[in-house]
């Protein structure tokens, strides 16, 4: 009887579930203690649905925002920008119709809560600004789909609590951080959902194809951008975030389905030692306003637990470390519409219902907690600069004034003061001139901020992160630094940093030499060998005209081209202008050093380059690649998908890239076999991170790893997890030193490199010193955490392996030359994979 009695149980709820998801209802998500505007849309009159019957899609979602913003005076929006796929990034500014019409003179005052100064500002009666953004991973939709309840229930709600809540705060709303992620998901979930609801984990509704909605147009997480701020999406929160200053801001996220809901404060010993600690203090009160909210409407929850804030590029940690406090929510996912979890049925509506509640909460949180958080935010600009140091960074590329400039522009979107050094600067056995060099005073508002961006940090309180543990920015970008330049060297505050502008280009009938050291030289290459000019690359130095030409140098003759001296020097010139380079003409092949007709001068070819996508290949990887060559370089690829190679004709192609993969990167026996007839032909590989295990299990390279062992000696049941997460190499920075010879170094003009690391592949050097070009020291640790047992194991080994097979090349990295699109000063090192692997 007990059994039948659970048995009906169970159906009675999986129905309850299932007419929940089918037809929910907005009495289902709304508050009951106020009334609502009749005059307002409701979701469901626009979208023809209630929210969480079907996946929004991005289009439909902002037409109701669109919609929302022409019924309400409580509503603005604007649109400040669009997506690589060309979607609208929009934001809504939410608050009573009296603060709108003095939004200006508002957002006057609490951006002078940064300003020195603050101490006179009255706080008791200044509005308090929140920054929410909904689903900054596009296959966490709960968040956005929540946002369409959000903007009804702040538009349509009336009463003297929702008054008094809109008079006392300015939310800032953007209903999708990733719009093209969030169009790409809904689409799978929509057409993948049956009438009768299947709640079976394993229906294809539950698991998307690759590379899933999760990321941006070029697979990027848009979620580890807020610092880098590579991409148009987070341009313009960042944008938006240094013309507010918000409070607080919320980031609304999704995790696995057997979860509950997380919100903040994280782990503690894992909070980055620049935040405050009163920062956690007050995310540990606003959670208080959480835990009520959901106490109401019987949802579990947990804090404390997880999660971290420590790299400050997240949306919850990049708040901390400007004057706010960031929120982290994780709903448990239903990744569809309704499936089987460990606890219970977990519907759509449900998680919808979650974030919407967390939504309400952060106001309500942001209300009562008004002035403390004012208050906290004048504290922290006004602390900042006390404890700034009354010196400055310096930092610059002779060889790559781009890459300094890159650095310098990065800067400025955060609101950093750059400045042109006033007379050229030398320190140690550095040298920073005037043209290609920037200083930034440690004392200036952002003076945390500006030291969590450059610090070189090697000791932690933990040993595990969540995100990466370094991203020093002047290693990242490989550029000469001093930290203790004096304030004084400061000259001409630049406004806005440019790009080099060359001069026009002056006609040679011999001969021009294009120097490979700036950031943007492969560019210009590509461009000039699709046009079928012929140019040779120097496998040695070499001087004329009073110039100096380092390894690598292009040389492109004047005769015996395509086009004529004239069509030539035009072209030539349009090249140098959009590549942000020099051209130098010459006019005589004798030199000191080879001469330009020598034999150390050899010929480039065009390149043809794919790219392995698909299931088995890590689509961050493969994403950063893309990105790098087709928006930097305007260098057109194929992404060849793994599910089709065997159909996939290679002849045509000149290199292949195969991103760090696992289980040999979706491909079988037959396709490796295929890759290796291609390379014994004359193509190359080049292969990153775990590739290079499958690459040697094809015969094409051969290796030997540094074996580590992992003594977990008087390690509890308990602490086994703990253990084991310290031994991996979340993401840090080493030291490598350059054969400059050797032509994966050239355009590199110093023998030392920082290399981002996130793998536990070790190689062994070659016995044969030319096999090592570039080798990690013997004291490599540069910034981050790396297990006492992976350091030893990482000295003095190869993270760049080549290989001759046939007429091809084999190109190994054991680590990520591109990571995040950030990492500025090794994604030469594939460039020269690419040209001039055959010169190796």
């Amino acid at each position: 009887m007990k059994q039948l009695l659970l048995h009906l149980f169970l159906i009675f709820t999986i129905f309850q579930s299932t007419a929940q998801v089918m037809h929910p209802s907005l009495d289902y998500y709304l508050p009951d203690d106020v009334t609502y505007d009749p005059e307002i849309p409701k979701p469901q009159e626009i979208l023809g649905y209630v929210p969480g019957e079907w996946h929004v899609s991005h289009d439909a979602l902002v037409g109701y925002m669109r919609t929302m913003a022409a019924a309400s005076d409580r509503i603005t929006i604007e649109n400040r920008g669009t997506t690589y796929e060309g979607r609208p990034l929009l934001l809504l500014t939410i608050t009573s119709p009296e603060n709108h019409a003095n939004l200006a003179q508002i957002k006057t005052e609490h951006h002078a809560l940064t300003e020195s100064g603050a101490a006179n500002l009255d706080t008791e009666t200044m509005p308090i600004v929140t920054y929410q953004g909904m689903s900054i991973h596009g296959n966490e939709p709960s968040g956005s789909n929540a946002g369409l309840l959000a903007v009804y229930y702040l538009a349509a709600a009336q009463g003297a609590k929702i008054d008094a809540m809109l008079q006392d705060v300015v939310i800032l709303f953007d209903p999708s951080f990733n719009p093209d992620g969030l169009q790409r998901f809904s689409y799978w979930a929509n057409t993948n959902k049956n009438q009768n609801l299947t709640t079976d984990p394993q229906d294809r509704e539950y698991s998307e194809i690759w590379p899933g909605g999760r990321t941006n147009h070029y697979w990027f997480d848009l979620n580890r951008d807020w610092l880098p701020a590579e991409l148009p999406e987070s341009q313009v929160r960042i944008k938006t975030f240094h013309e507010w200053y918000p409070n607080i801001l919320t980031d609304h996220h999704e995790m696995g389905s057997n979860s509950s809901f997380f919100f903040q404060p994280g782990i503690q010993s894992r909070t980055h030692p620049l935040t405050p600690k009163l920062n956690q203090e007050l995310t540990a009160e606003i959670g208080k306003y959480h835990a009520a909210a959901f106490d109401k409407i019987g949802s579990f929850y947990y804090t404390e637990e997880d999660y971290d804030d420590f790299y400050y590029g997240k949306g919850s940690t990049f708040p901390d470390i400007n004057g706010s406090v960031g929120i982290l929510f994780e709903q448990a996912s239903s990744r569809g519409h309704v499936q089987e979890t460990d606890n219970g049925l977990l519907t759509f509506p449900f998680t919808i219902r979650n974030q919407f509640t967390a939504f309400l909460s952060t106001i309500a949180a942001a209300q009562g907690m008004r002035k403390k958080m004012l208050d906290y935010q004048r504290d922290f600009y006004a602390n900042s600069r006390n404890e700034a140091g009354k010196d400055a960074y310096i930092f610059g590329s002779k060889n790559d004034p781009a890459r300094a400039a890159h650095l310098a522009q990065l800067l400025q979107r955060h609101k950093i003061a750059v400045y042109k050094p006033s007379e050229n600067y030398t320190t140690k056995d550095l040298s920073f001139d005037t043209e290609s060099s920037y200083v930034v005073p440690k004392t200036q508002k952002h003076s945390r901020l500006l030291k969590g961006m450059f610090e070189k940090r090697t000791t932690f309180e933990d040993s595990l992160f969540y995100d990466i543990s370094a991203w020093s920015f002047p290693l990242a970008f490989n550029l000469d630094f001093s930290d203790s330049a004096p304030a004084s060297i400061a000259g001409t505050k630049i406004d806005s940093v440019a790009l080099q502008t060359p001069l026009s280009l002056s006609r040679s009938d011999y001969a021009y030499i294009l120097p490979w050291g700036n950031y943007y030289a492969p560019k210009a290459l590509n461009a000039i060998l699709n046009k079928g000019i012929r140019a040779k690359v120097a496998l040695q130095p070499f001087s004329v005209g009073g110039i100096d030409y380092d390894y690598g140098s292009v040389m492109i003759p004047v005769q015996n081209q395509s086009l004529n001296a004239a069509d030539l020097q035009a072209f030539l010139d349009d090249v140098a202008k959009a590549s942000h380079l020099s051209i130098d003409p010459v006019k005589t092949g004798l030199t000191e050093g080879i001469d330009l007709g020598s034999r150390k001068f050899e010929a480039l070819k065009p390149q043809k380059i794919a790219l392995l996508v698909g299931d088995g290949i890590r689509s961050y990887d493969a994403g950063e690649i893309w990105h790098l060559l087709d928006t930097r370089f305007d260098i057109s690829i194929t992404k060849l998908d793994t599910r089709n190679f065997s159909r996939t004709d290679l002849s045509q192609y000149t290199t292949i890239i195969m991103p760090t993969s696992g289980w040999g990167g979706g491909l079988d026996e037959l396709a490796g076999n295929k890759i290796a007839a291609w390379v014994r032909n004359g193509g190359t590989l080049i292969g990153f991170k775990n590739a290079a295990r499958w690459i040697k299990r094809q015969g094409l390279v051969d290796f030997r790893e540094v074996e580590t062992e992992n003594p977990a000696k008087e390690v509890t049941f308990e602490q086994r997890s703990d253990f084991n997460g310290a031994q991996v190499i979340g993401g840090a920075i080493f030291s490598a030193k350059l054969d400059r010879s050797h032509p994966i170094a050239f355009g590199y003009d110093n023998a030392a490199i920082s290399l981002f690391r996130d793998t536990t592949l070790f190689i062994e050097a070659d016995e044969t010193s030319y096999k090592n070009p570039i080798l990690y020291t013997e004291e490599p640790l540069a910034a981050g955490y790396i297990s006492p047992i992976n350091y030893e194991a990482i000295k003095g080994t190869r993270p760049f392996v080549h290989q001759s097979s046939g007429r091809g090349e084999v190109l190994i990295f054991t680590d990520n030359t591109n990571f995040r699109a950030f990492w500025y000063g090794t994604s030469k090192l594939l460039m020269n994979g690419i040209f001039f692997s055959n010169q190796m």
